[in-house]
Order: C-alpha cells, then structure tokens, then sequence
C-alpha cells in the first residue's frame, strides 16, 4: 500500500541576503538551492505519513525512535562554495499535533515560520524553533 504524502512548508521570515540556502536530503545532498533576496524564503517538504502518524521521506531524518526532523542547509552546505557561511538548522516535525497532520492527510498545506537570523546576524543553524508553531495554510 502506498503510503500518503502530505506537504510541509518550511518559510524563513528573514533570511541572510545573499545567501543560498537549500533543502538537504537524507544523504546530505543540497536539493533546489535558492539565494535570499530581501523577503521571506519557503521551501516545500514533501513528506510520507505512515501508520501512527509516523513521518518519513527522501528529507526526514530521525534520531532515537521518535524524534524526526529535516534540514535547511546554509552556504556552503546549500551548495555554495564561495560562502563564508557553513550551516544548517534542524526543523523539528515529530512533535506536529494530530489534528493538523489529519489536516494535512486531507490535502491541506501545513506551515511553520521560522527566524532567519541567528544572534550573531548570521543565518540560524542548530534546532531552530517555529516562531508560532505550525498551522494548516487553507
């Protein structure tokens, strides 16, 4: 049986100018660098649901039985290697409720925003948090 795949939209409020940034997959690979302008920059995750409402996908990576994730590669890990950045944050979506992942399942689009700026004014990298969690984009 094929499993569902719903979308995920990943949206830096503020990123670094100038900057690529890319989604990377579960081989480190970048996948559809994009540079940063002045607006925000999203990226679409597609990601596979199976039985209990478990994530996976070509972008989900795991750690320990529960947690997953994906990454948002910065720089040079985006793939360019003229950069003087090297980053990459960690987005966090075992802990999406239930209810928006039945949202999702039903074809609706699920976002999160998420700070572009570290406290050094450099990209954010490491776990970043969501700045108002997640929702169903209707």
């Amino acid at each position: 049986m094929t499993k569902p795949v719903i979308a995920l939209r990943l949206t830096i409020e503020d990123p670094v100018p100038g900057v690529s940034y890319s989604l990377q997959d579960g081989k480190s690979t970048p996948v559809g660098p994009v540079v940063a302008g002045e607006g925000p920059l999203s990226f679409e995750v597609p990601v596979r649901v199976r039985p209990g409402l478990k994530l996976t996908g070509g972008f989900v990576r795991r750690e320990g039985a529960e947690r997953r994730f994906v990454y948002i590669a910065v720089g040079t890990q985006a793939g360019d290697r003229s950069s003087h950045w090297s980053r990459r944050a960690k987005i966090d979506i075992h802990d999406i409720p239930a209810g928006l992942l039945d949202d999702a399942l039903a074809g609706i689009v699920l976002e999160c925003r998420l700070p572009g700026r570290a406290k050094d004014k450099g990209p954010s990298c490491g776990t970043i948090m969501p700045l108002d969690g997640w929702r169903a984009v209707r």
